[in-house]
């Protein structure tokens, strides 16, 4: 009876494996493919329609200083030449000292760093913005060649260390720890008032207006952003929004 119950798993495990090569023979799992290769392979293989082409717009900014760090952000999310909102939240708590910042596929971003905040429950909590980071890097890296669109800033109190920190991950996992960032369509506008005029040692009120401005201006010359603009202070007591302006 042993031997039978042996020989009728092994052949089991065998038929399984089996039937798992012949499906990855049938559909195989892109490792690394870039946009047009993607595409590609979801036509060919998959069957699929080619995608829409829709342009992604948006205008991120965010910066550590002496006391913190400030989250500049626009509202508007668009598809293409389509305004679909103009009050979108770009500053998405993934736990009470860490949050991580909108640009790209607004459904990519909001699952990813949902994901991320329940992987980061399941420590409880008590990870570091460079652990968080060093997750999402991790999870979008084994994804590459899926056409997903995530450009974040992930940042907070480092208790640790008892400094702020701040990092910038996308969807090919790229992560860089960095003193300011600005990501999305606008970003290059941004970073010409960002690069004019940092300093770490700015006070909140220097910051705060600096971070404003950058986004001002950006949305001025991007028409894929604009809205609100939304500014956040981070510091150890957690998170406060400083001010909120239209600019169309």
């Amino acid at each position: 009876k042993v031997t039978t119950l042996i020989a009728i798993f092994v052949s089991t495990s065998l038929n399984y494996i089996s039937a798992i090569s012949i499906n990855s023979l049938i559909h195989p799992k892109p490792t690394y493919l870039e946009r047009d290769e993607a595409e590609s392979y979801q036509i060919k293989v998959l069957g699929a329609e080619k995608p829409l082409e829709l342009h992604h717009g948006t205008t991120t900014v965010a910066m550590t200083f002496k006391d913190g760090i400030i989250a500049a952000v626009d509202s508007r999310a668009s598809m293409g030449s389509y305004v679909g909102s103009s009050t979108t939240l770009k500053l998405i708590p993934v736990t009470k000292h860490i949050y991580g910042t909108m640009a790209g596929g607004a459904a990519d971003c909001t699952f990813w760093l949902r994901i991320l905040k329940s992987k980061i429950q399941e420590c409880e909590d008590v990870l570091s913005v460079k652990s968080a980071a060093k997750i999402l890097s991790n999870m979008l890296h084994s994804l590459q060649g899926y056409n997903l669109s995530v450009g974040t800033m992930i940042m907070g109190w480092d208790n640790a260390k008892n400094t702020p920190a701040l990092y910038f991950v996308d969807n090919k996992g790229t992560r860089i720890e960095g003193n300011y960032f600005s990501v999305g369509s606008g970003s290059t506008f941004a970073y010409g008032i960002l690069d004019s005029a940092y300093r770490y040692d700015m006070d909140l009120k220097e910051a705060v207006e600096l971070g404003r401005k950058a986004v001002e201006m950006a949305a001025n010359r991007d028409s894929f952003s604009g809205g609100f603009i939304n500014v956040y202070f981070i510091g150890k007591n957690g998170i406060e929004r400083l001010s909120r302006e239209f600019n169309e």
